[in-house]
């Protein structure tokens, strides 16, 4: 599988060009093999499909997956629980530990995204925010990407309890005035 290899630092979302061709994510170019990539490789082709790995034990992370279920997606999106089962058995080389930590989102081609790069590219696949994903590769977007994404994690780690063990459901957060309408 391919790690998908940013030209930025690791904290930072990758930058894509300006007009990305039909099919083709924002955000860095795939290694073609270990290490980090160069700075020039080619795209080797176009995404048609992502796997999401979320915390199904996070109500926040259930939450975001029943919001990118009720989007209309341009690239299918497969949400899968991280480190269960079907993840293990779909991507056995990926670190599973660290898939719980933050969300991990695999290309159809091997492309790994993770951070503030992998809700950049949730958000490419949906029709409604294609525009904005690319925006926020840009360098007056990336702060603002980075920022929501730290946002999100400090919510997730400071006022959301994790759900209880071996319950069937996980309860989303109040979605108060964000809330599906």
């Amino acid at each position: 599988m391919a790690e998908a290899a940013p030209t930025e630092p690791a904290d930072q979302a990758p930058e894509a060009a300006p007009a990305a061709s039909p099919g083709q994510a924002p955000g860095p170019t795939a290694s073609p093999g270990p290490g980090p990539a160069p700075h020039a490789v080619a795209w080797p082709g176009p995404v048609r499909r992502l796997t999401v790995l979320y915390d199904a034990g996070c109500p926040l992370c259930v939450h975001l997956r029943g919001w990118l279920q009720r989007q209309r997606q341009l690239v299918p999106l497969d949400l899968v629980p991280a480190g269960s089962a079907e993840a293990r058995r779909r991507f056995p080389e990926l670190d599973h530990a660290a898939t719980l930590q933050e969300i991990t989102v695999v290309g159809d081609l091997g492309q790994v995204y993770r951070e503030t790069a992998a809700w950049i590219v949730c958000l490419w696949a949906l029709a409604k925010y294609r525009a904005r994903a690319h925006w926020l590769t840009t360098p007056a977007g990336r702060p603002f990407a980075r920022g929501t994404v730290l946002a999100a994690a400090r919510y997730r780690s400071m006022a959301v309890p994790p759900c209880a063990p071996g319950s069937r459901e996980c309860a989303a957060p109040p979605g108060g005035g964000w809330g599906p309408r």
